[in-house]
């Protein structure tokens, strides 16, 4: 057997903002708009054809009508980013029942956050300094073996919590509130920046980028740097830093990350060739 000599290199990923480019997505197009989900109102039956119908008041936003079979648009109440937050973590629950999910709601500003990350992944930059919900536990890990320096698997256990989190969240629902909560999104993005752009597309943008990160399967080769470790292989090293961090979570975690994005994907509407396709790569032996 080959002798491992693990080190930590906590230096390297602050614990308190490590960002996680995915979770960014997943509670984009479901925890923020939890929040209103709350407040909707429940459908209202027509009256009977021998009833008046009464007139009812025109919602403060309406969503486009759902395709035949699809459920009824939720109703969207007018109220502010600055009061959204406490709703969020309240009503977390309603989309996935994983306990950890709700803990990474313990943070301010999520609709503002969210969107900023969202709009960094999509340039490929990393969403870390928008990002405090997550600290993964242990620092990364490296592998020293008589071939050379390689990444850990312990290090890619750290984000199974988030996998796992992932794999819980109900694509249909989530993308049902996201429709809800939209002209909150879209306000936020405004504020961003992008006066008459519609945020959906960046959020399309953003899928792709993480779905460009290839699966990786077989020990990843480092080299020491000066502050860091850089992967010898010059595909992975050229990916942006958004795809890195996604990378850190392993072949398990990367391929569990990009099967929802493609479930979020089909209940938004997204066309299959608008998305890359899955990529793999085995590294060879040195």
């Amino acid at each position: 057997m080959v002798d491992l000599n693990l080190e930590d290199d906590r230096e390297n990923e602050p614990r308190k903002v490590w960002g996680l480019a995915i979770a960014i997505l997943v509670i984009l197009a479901g925890a923020v708009a939890i929040y209103y989900f709350a407040f909707v109102k429940k459908p209202v039956l027509p009256p009977a054809a021998s009833e008046p119908q009464a007139s009812t008041a025109v919602p403060a936003a309406v969503e486009k009508a759902p395709p035949e079979g699809a459920a009824a648009p939720l109703a969207f109440p007018a109220v502010g980013l600055s009061e959204s937050d406490q709703a969020v973590r309240e009503f977390a629950a309603a989309l996935s029942r994983d306990p950890e999910f709700a803990k990474w709601l313990l943070t301010k500003d999520l609709v503002r956050k969210f969107v900023v990350a969202v709009d960094n992944v999509a340039n490929g930059l990393s969403p870390k300094s928008h990002v405090d919900f997550f600290s993964p536990a242990g620092g990364f890990r490296v592998a020293r073996t008589a071939k050379g320096t390689f990444i850990h698997e312990a290090s890619y256990a750290r984000y199974d919590p988030v996998a796992g989190v992932v794999a819980s969240i109900d694509a249909a629902a989530a993308v049902r509130l996201y429709r809800a909560a939209k002209p909150l999104i879209d306000e936020a993005y405004r504020d961003l920046g992008y006066p008459g752009v519609d945020f959906e597309e960046t959020l399309v943008q953003a899928m792709a980028e993480l779905l460009g990160t290839p699966v990786v399967d077989g020990p990843i080769g480092l080299e020491k740097k000066i502050l860091s470790y850089a992967m010898t292989d010059a595909s992975l090293e050229g990916l942006s830093a958004a795809q890195k961090q996604l990378l850190r979570m392993g072949p398990k975690g990367v391929r569990a990350v990009q099967s929802k994005i493609r479930e979020l994907a089909a209940a938004l509407g997204v066309s299959e060739s608008r998305l890359p396709r899955t990529k793999t790569s085995t590294p060879r032996p040195e």
